[in-house]
């Protein structure tokens, strides 16, 4: 299993767009990947799961991988994160 954990830069935190890009790229993936924010933890896979924690900016998410593909995805993600939340 990898994990990412990164702190949100976006001003807005995780909105719409951003949320929308992040399922659509974890499920690029076939690895589980799990968002977690504090005590909540979602499939980072599903809209309505990712927008339902309401993180802000300045909030620490982690992503938890794993399967056959996890090393690819946590080097892949993190670059999104990096780029766009």
């Amino acid at each position: 299993m990898k994990e990412i954990t990164y702190k949100i830069k976006d001003k807005i935190g995780i909105h719409a767009r951003p949320a929308g890009l992040l399922v659509k790229k974890a499920s690029e993936f076939k690895s589980e990947i799990s968002l977690s924010l504090g005590e909540k933890t979602v499939d980072a896979k599903k809209i309505f799961g990712v927008m339902s924690l309401g993180a802000k900016c300045g909030d620490e998410i982690r992503l938890a991988i794993n399967g056959s593909d996890e090393e690819t995805a946590q080097k892949e993600l993190s670059a999104f994160l990096e780029e766009n939340i």
